[in-house]
């Protein structure tokens, strides 16, 4: 399951706080909130602090969302690890 909120938002950028696993239906979930939120023009950041498992779809639905300018914060040290592996930013 993955649980997404709302920390700070504006009318330039939003702040989506991630809690749980990025996978299959999830990912799907993410991409297209991510998605609408850009097409409104907002710069999208995701909260990294609690997310605890990143699987297949969820990488490359996070590749996808880096491309389209996707900002992850407050990663996890090994997350990052596997994000950086996989070609994808993320900030600590």
């Amino acid at each position: 399951m993955l649980r997404i909120g709302f920390d700070d938002t504006n009318s330039h950028r939003v702040i989506l706080v991630l809690q749980g696993h990025i996978l299959l239906e999830w990912a799907e979930l993410l991409e297209r909130e991510c998605e609408e939120l850009l097409r409104s023009g907002r710069h999208v950041v995701l909260d990294f602090t609690r997310v605890v498992f990143i699987g297949r779809t969820g990488f490359e639905t996070l590749k996808r969302l880096s491309r389209a300018g996707v900002e992850i914060v407050r990663c996890p040290p090994l997350l990052a690890d596997m994000l950086k592996h996989e070609g994808i930013a993320a900030g600590r």
